[in-house]
């Protein structure tokens, strides 16, 4: 894509770091690379920086001006903490009052940016089973899919305004620095890896060069709109993707984790880890979008290069 200006919440996370140093990477398309603004809740530091609260829905839109795109992928993480209600409140508030406020502030521009594309989940979903889903799926009815639901409403100022609004539905991100999957890769190297519960749960992942790969392709693919699964072709189950994890890092896979132990460590959210998605990316493929890594065992071994 020839070179645009485009801002960037949650810049300081996996995705998000990741995405950066994609955009600025000199192309032959964009010549010595993207102008990114990075939204940061602190007091600007550097030049590419821009305050905004989502608290306090309050962004400094002066620094959005002449943005090409938005890419919102700020929010607390969903499993750093037990879910205790207050924590449930910081995941939903963190989304939504964000969402709305980035929403309505771009949507106040005099020239707003073209496209903005919108963080959301899988999770959307709930526990769809072994059905195989795609974007045309009613949502579930447990915590997740319902912040998803709201965190998705949050950004209609930014489609009323005529801005083209996308919803990245993103699934588990296969990274060796962060996120959930961070988290398997040092069990995993010590040959305490196994399957969680019985296994037989679908996991729909995505690498990250592929997920970097599909959120510029989001940017740059004019009349899509909507929600779109950022997730690899075929979802495996937790068995499956046990399997292939022991296989690639060549370690033995011996410790599976009983469902009540899961929820014994980490209360409500066990029952998110244990529910099945098989979630199909039936959108991206439709747009043309080439996965790099269609595989899981593909998706690990980018990972240990990251």
């Amino acid at each position: 894509m020839a070179a645009m200006r485009i801002a960037i919440t949650g810049s300081a996370g996996l995705i998000g770091t990741a995405l950066v140093r994609s955009l600025r990477e000199p192309s032959p398309d964009a010549g010595g690379g993207h102008d990114v603004v990075r939204l940061v809740r602190h007091a600007p530091r550097a030049a590419d920086e821009v305050r905004w609260d989502p608290k306090r829905q309050t962004v400094d839109t002066a620094g959005l001006a002449g943005c090409d795109a938005v890419v919102h992928l700020a929010g607390a993480g969903v499993g750093d903490h037990r879910w205790t209600d207050a924590y449930k409140r910081e995941i939903r508030d963190s989304r939504v009052l964000g969402t709305a406020a980035l929403a309505e502030a771009i949507a106040s521009l005099d020239t707003p940016p073209r496209v903005f594309v919108c963080g959301s989940a899988i999770g959307y979903y709930g526990d769809t089973g072994d059905r195989r889903t795609d974007e045309s799926a009613p949502p579930g009815d447990d915590f997740l899919a319902r912040l998803c639901v709201d965190w998705e409403a949050a950004a209609a100022p930014a489609a009323e305004a005529n801005i083209r609004t996308v919803f990245a539905r993103t699934g588990l991100v296969v990274g060796r620095r962060g996120g959930a999957w961070g988290r398997l890769f040092p069990l995993f190297k010590l040959g305490l890896g196994g399957r969680l519960g019985n296994g037989g749960q679908y996991w729909s992942f995505i690498s990250l060069h592929d997920h970097i790969a599909a959120l510029r392709h989001l940017v740059t693919t004019d009349g899509l709109t909507g929600p779109v699964n950022l997730t690899a072709p075929e979802p495996l189950t937790n068995r499956e993707v046990t399997a292939a994890m022991g296989r690639v890092l060549h370690r033995p896979t011996p410790f599976p984790v009983p469902a009540a132990a899961l929820r014994l460590a980490l209360g409500e959210f066990a029952d998110n880890v244990l529910a099945s998605q098989r979630v199909i990316p039936q959108r991206l493929l439709d747009t043309g979008f080439t996965f790099a890594h269609p595989t899981v065992d593909e998706a690990i071994r980018a990972a240990l290069t990251e």
